[in-house]
């Protein structure tokens, strides 16, 4: 059935503004507790959060997950309250009263700013201005990849988002907002928070946008309206719903709406009210209750709105039951795709050790991916104008385009951030595991979409090629030193650095497998011998560092990763023959290894002689395993632009230079 012959009305509720103050108060009335938060926003913005969630979502707080559903994404997350008001007004069984009293405090799922929590009706951890307005796109492009496979009977609803001045500000907001635009993402439904102020003081002090001219030139439908005229908010979302266009509507609102000295002032944006401004808000809003009750003809109404589409889930779920795509839709959004690509990966390694040839791993990468995206549909690559590089579109498979989302590869263009927020949200939506590609030094313009996913604990895969002094010529600004080690500190972070063609197919199986983080495939620009060259069917990186050249007795050991691999092969063959013993220690996933049980950990790091680490990067990972006295040969500058073979002599990264330093160590 159609969204559109859907939703229950509700004859019987309180009139809006009513139902409203309700959101307003128990915003209030948190915030004040905690005496901490964001009561303005709530404020401002519960008029048109009550005709959204009373006439337009499609939900049911009883199956909060239900695949079908509306997404509702508080892009301005500092205004937190009112999502949390919504939901316990709604009937979310997690978001209790007791959640709200306890607002902003230690293990409360009521933090500061939303943090994803589909199953109390978060969609989304937000809070850094940008995100959310940049993830939605994400979500809505996610629905229509799903409806093109899965059809309307299936996959037919929104992506509304709530966004501030500051989300529009942030530069993420233009790469995806233009590529949404772009892309036709039609069931994207903005509603913009245009109160004119901003925490400094009137937005005017800093931003003149013309938020209209700027939205149309990016082929998005645009409405202005009265963001407390409930009548004119609902005109303007059923029109935004018959557009072919993402929508925003400008919202003209009052921060801290009913305030009686702090309406329309900056001084309601990030502070409790306080007793005498609450005292005057009840007056003016004609709102005589205690904090935190709501009298109970409201309440009811509100949890009427809770459930008033929850016939169309009955339904939903009957036409999934009895669909012949039950299975592989089920599965899709289960997205455990492990068996599947088990096998695939011990024949494309299998197929690796048989050529025997040096190859660049960004290319291995993409032979990886010849064997796995048409085998799992749920693989949605893409890259930042860089697909000849990167290596991560395949022959056959289709593209997304403008109204066409059956393909199964994005063209981000040059919006590296924006890509990766957009990620999140195909991740977060469900059905889809996405990656994409660019360089590694670019990895700084995506670093907070990464860490947001490392925060929300998505699966969302970053193939950075080029991935350091190796691509040589391109020089310094594009040469990765610091970015390994960077994205390294990021919490629940996998940062993969295969040394061949084996290692990377491996790595890719265990970011795939990994559904609870984001990973990184740091590969290279230049060739590179290959190293695993006996065909074992297990996954020898699944323990993130292995003994990949052992000696008996080894007064030696070198740590390396990805290119560097071959010249610690290469130092371990002329120490050796010199009569000094010497393992050699693959880890192309150092997250992975502290993984690891303590035993296992041990058995690699402490280890007698002397120990060298290296990686064409910056030390600072690596004190942790080598010591301070251990000897490291990488990289404490920014490189140079030259050819790269000439480029890892002149920095000392070399099979002779390692060899030397050992020697000197030895002989002290």
């Amino acid at each position: 059935m159609s969204q559109s012959a859907a939703v229950q009305k509700v004859d019987t509720m309180p009139d809006l503004k009513t139902m409203a103050n309700a959101i307003r108060f128990l915003a209030i009335d948190a915030v004040e507790k905690a005496n901490s938060g964001h009561p303005g926003m709530p404020m401002g913005m519960a008029d048109v959060a009550t005709v959204l969630f009373t006439k337009f979502m499609k939900f049911d707080h009883a199956h909060p997950e239900w695949a079908d559903r509306d997404r509702f994404i508080l892009s301005a997350g500092h205004g937190s309250m009112l999502q949390y008001a919504l939901n316990y007004l709604l009937g979310y069984e997690k978001m209790t009263l007791d959640q709200l009293k306890n607002f902003r405090q230690l293990h409360a799922l009521t933090a500061g700013h939303p943090e994803v929590m589909p199953s109390a009706g978060i969609e989304m951890t937000t809070g850094p201005l940008g995100q959310g307005i940049s993830t939605a796109p994400g979500f809505a492009l996610a629905e229509r990849i799903l409806n093109a496979r899965f059809g309307d009977e299936l996959v037919d609803h929104w992506t509304y988002v709530i966004a501030s001045d500051g989300d529009l500000m942030e530069g993420i907001s233009h790469e995806a907002c233009a590529l949404a635009g772009h892309l036709k993402l039609g069931r994207i439904i903005v509603m913009y928070d245009d109160n004119g102020i901003s925490i400094d003081g009137p937005t005017s002090l800093s931003y003149s946008d013309d938020v209209t001219k700027r939205f149309e030139s990016y082929h998005w439908d645009v409405q202005t309206v009265d963001g407390h005229d409930f009548a004119a908010i609902e005109k303007a979302i059923a029109h935004a719903k018959t557009t072919d266009k993402p929508s925003i509507i400008r919202c003209k609102t009052h921060i801290g709406f009913g305030a009686p000295t702090k309406q329309g002032s900056s001084s309601s944006h990030g502070s409790p009210l306080g007793a005498d401004e609450i005292v005057g808000t009840r007056k003016n809003l004609v709102w005589d209750h205690e904090p935190f009750h709501v009298p109970e003809e409201i309440l009811n109404a509100w949890r009427m709105a809770g459930s008033r589409s929850a016939g169309l889930c009955e339904e939903w779920t009957a036409r999934l039951h009895k669909s012949p795509k039950h299975d592989e839709f089920v599965a899709a959004l289960k997205g455990d795709v492990a068996k599947t690509i088990a096998p695939l990966v011990i024949d494309v390694k299998k197929q690796f050790v048989a050529e025997n040839k040096p190859a660049a791993t960004r290319k291995t990468s993409g032979q990886v991916l010849e064997k796995l995206v048409p085998a799992v549909k749920e693989l949605i690559g893409g890259s930042a104008d860089l697909t000849g590089s990167v290596l991560t579109q395949i022959k056959g498979i289709a593209n997304v385009t403008p109204g066409n989302y059956a393909g199964q590869y994005i063209h981000y263009g040059v919006r590296e951030h924006g890509m990766a927020a957009i990620m999140n949200g195909l991740s977060l939506h469900g059905g889809a595991i996405p990656y994409s590609g660019t360089f590694l030094s670019f990895a700084d313009y995506s670093r907070p979409s990464i860490r947001l996913a490392a925060l929300m604990k998505q699966r969302v895969i970053h193939v950075m090629t080029h991935d350091s002094i190796g691509l040589g010529e391109d020089g310094p600004t594009h040469q990765a030193v610091e970015h390994v080690a960077a994205l390294r500190a990021i919490p629940n972070t996998y940062v993969f650095r295969p040394c061949d063609g084996v290692e990377t197919a491996e790595c890719w199986e265990l970011a795939i497998n990994k559904a609870t983080a984001p990973s990184i495939l740091a590969l290279t620009r230049q060739n590179l011998k290959p190293l695993r060259t006996s065909h074992t069917d297990d996954n020898l990186s699944a323990k993130g560092a292995y003994i990949l050249a052992d000696a008996k007795d080894a007064k030696v050991t070198i740590w390396a990763t990805g290119s560097e691999t071959e010249i610690a092969m290469a130092a371990k063959e002329k120490l050796d023959a010199e009569g000094t013993p010497t393992r050699v220690i693959s880890a192309p996933c150092l997250d992975l290894f502290w993984d690891q049980e303590a035993q296992y950990i041990a058995s690699l790091t402490d280890t007698p002689g002397i120990k060298v680490a290296i990686e064409a990067a910056i030390r600072m990972p690596w004190d942790r395993i080598i010591g301070r006295d251990g000897i490291f040969i990488g990289m404490s500058s920014f490189g140079e632009s030259a050819p790269a073979e000439i480029l890892y002599k002149h920095f000392g990264i070399t099979a002779e230079h390692a060899v030397a330093a050992v020697k000197q160590k030895l002989s002290k």
